[in-house]
């Protein structure tokens, strides 16, 4: 049977392995885990499904490959003939030449119209390797039917996978508006296109300067790509202002003072953020392409700064929580990110995200949204200012800049401004809400 890297989360294209924990020639039992390995938001360890012998390894430990390569091969015993896995490899390629292509065409579009199997090969001739199942698309690049009901082929869905393409930002042009991968392979020649040579080009500005070059990881392609469809494809608009967070301050030291787990301004931040959301129904939503997904609860991400890049695992229902547990949540949360041992299911989806940079001593900052998320809230520095009070006298407060970054699509500037004047109530008058 073949071992393949496995997709741990939506936008995951690629996997690093980092250790074996089997070597050739050794029994295996299901459950055992076979490797470890590292992908730009976790790391974690795949288990065999099947028992019997680690016939090969196919990827080393330190390489880098695609979601659904071939890894290794177990076989169901030592005596499993020498190079089955190649074997298997090269029955399931399509054929060579026009007939190969037009069969590829035709079995994608037959899976776009009729909904054929996914799995199912096109003319194939050749009986399968008993030993060496293939793969379904399924399994690894998302489902045929996209939420807004339309499809995609498999080859599409693959494509897109690995060039971690939005599908719902797709206009298909195949049947009945279905996506077929010229469509994704136009998108990737638009968005995703380096010019030749671009490294050298940059290179050859440095000539005669010491340097050292650093290879990227997983992590940083990833967020590089991101931010820049993000950028690219997302219209932002920005809305800065103030919160005084006094009573925010005196209830921590309270809470604090007393409690067994130590509260942070971010979590009450976070916890007000989520139920400023709640207030205004409009601003909890996701883009989804051809509608808007309006949350029934607020999920919030957290910007968590991690080795070598940025996670946003998702604290779920936070605006149900109390304070005290939210609190443990994030810092639970925080720790499985820096380690790289956060589930897929705890990074995925989300509504909005709070990043905050004010333990650095900056004062403000705009952020970039996340997609699908339409808003994220910039979270600066508290500072002591003069202001003046409602009877005409000065006195000092501790003020903190926010910025809400939101997505135009989803979210219009009145409603935006409707979401920043709930979490200011809720900050400077209602704090006890967040309780």
């Amino acid at each position: 049977m073949q071992i393949l890297m496995p997709q741990l989360g939506e936008t995951v294209t690629e996997g690093t392995i980092s250790k074996w924990h089997k070597a050739v020639g050794e029994p295996v039992a299901a459950g055992d885990p076979l490797f470890e390995i590292e992908t730009d938001k976790t790391s974690m360890e795949v288990p065999a499904v099947v028992a019997g012998v680690l016939g090969e390894i196919l990827v080393r430990a330190g390489d880098t490959v695609p979601v659904g390569t071939v890894v290794g091969v177990v076989a169901e015993s030592a005596s499993a003939p020498p190079g089955a896995a190649e074997r298997a490899q090269r029955r399931a390629r399509p054929a060579n030449g026009a007939q190969g292509r037009a069969a590829a065409v035709a079995g994608e579009s037959r899976n776009c119209v009729a909904g054929a199997p996914l799995g199912a090969s096109v003319g194939a001739s050749q009986p399968i390797d008993p030993f060496h199942g293939l793969r379904t698309p399924q399994r690894n690049f998302g489902k045929a039917r996209l939420a807004s009901g339309v499809k995609a082929s498999p080859r599409a869905r693959r494509l897109a996978a690995e060039a971690a393409v939005d599908l719902a930002q797709i206009r298909g042009t195949g049947p009945r508006g279905c996506i077929v991968a010229a469509d994704i392979q136009r998108v990737r020649q638009r968005v995703h296109a380096q010019p030749a040579g671009a490294a050298e080009q940059v290179k050859a500005l440095y000539a005669g300067t010491s340097y050292r070059e650093v290879p990227l990881d997983s992590m940083r392609k990833t967020i590089a790509r991101r931010l820049s469809d993000s950028t690219q494809q997302v219209p932002h608009f920005y809305l800065s202002g103030d919160l005084n967070v006094e009573a925010v301050l005196a209830l921590r030291k309270q809470i604090n003072a007393t409690a067994s787990v130590r509260v942070s301004v971010n979590d009450f931040l976070l916890k007000a953020f989520a139920l400023a959301l709640q207030r205004v129904p409009a601003a909890n939503v996701a883009w989804a392409g051809d509608c808007l997904l309006q949350f029934e609860r607020s999920d919030i991400g957290v910007a968590v700064a991690v080795p070598g890049g940025l996670v946003t695992p998702v604290v779920r229902s936070a605006d149900t929580k109390g304070l005290l547990g939210l609190a443990r949540e994030v810092g639970a949360l925080a720790s499985r990110a820096r380690e790289r041992k956060l589930q897929p299911a705890e990074y995925a989806g989300g509504a909005a995200t709070v990043s905050n940079l004010g333990m650095y001593g900056v004062r403000s900052f705009q952020a970039i949204v996340n997609p699908p998320q339409a808003t994220i809230l910039a979270v600066g520095a508290a500072e002591r200012r003069v202001i003046e009070a409602s009877d005409g006298t000065l006195r000092a407060a501790t003020l903190l800049t926010v910025c809400i970054s939101a997505d135009h699509r989803a979210v219009d500037g009145v409603v935006a401004a409707e979401l920043f004047a709930a979490l200011r109530q809720i900050v400077e008058t209602r704090i006890s809400d967040v309780l």
